[in-house]
């Protein structure tokens, strides 16, 4: 994963559920592809087709809460979701996002502030977040949460440090 991510903007409130980021119709679906169709199809039905490989979200408190299944995270990653800003996220989707290789930024101030539909971008080495002139810097990540990023998930990174144990 490039430790520089840039894309367009998309905001969301509070407490949005991964049921809603995901519905529960779609556990069916195998294809990450597949469940990217129907992201956040419930609280903004136009949002796939404004999302471009790359873009951001900022979100608000509790990002992710809701039940446990990374489908939500799949179908964020799929549908081009490169990074997000967030107030405050649910522990377990967090978890599920870092395993995943998505990175949550926990900065309340940039996650009100970003502009809906404008260009910012997201230096994960730093723990930086620009748009527009403007700078913020997200709450610190752990070494192996950031190990984990930088190889793309919790997989890669796992068979990345077999393979220099062996």
């Amino acid at each position: 994963m490039s430790a520089l991510l840039t894309g367009r903007v998309h905001r969301f409130g509070d407490e949005v559920n991964t049921d809603v980021i995901l519905p529960g119709r779609y556990l069916a679906l195998r294809k990450p592809e597949e469940l990217g169709k129907h992201c956040l199809e419930g609280l903004d039905p136009d949002f796939i087709h404004r999302v471009r490989p790359g873009d951001i979200l900022a979100v608000g408190r509790n990002f992710g809460c809701g039940s446990s299944r990374e489908h939500a995270v799949i179908a964020l990653k799929a549908a081009g979701v490169a990074g997000i800003v967030a107030v405050s996220a649910a522990r377990i989707f967090f978890r599920n996002a870092v395993n995943l290789g998505l990175p949550v930024l926990l900065c309340a101030e940039a996650a009100a502030s970003l502009r809906e539909g404008e260009e910012a971008s997201i230096d994960l080495d730093a723990m930086a977040i620009a748009q527009g002139g403007r700078d913020w810097t997200a709450a610190p990540l752990g070494a192996e949460v950031r190990a984990i990023l930088a190889a793309g998930g919790l997989v890669p990174r796992v068979r990345q440090a077999l393979g220099a144990a062996a």
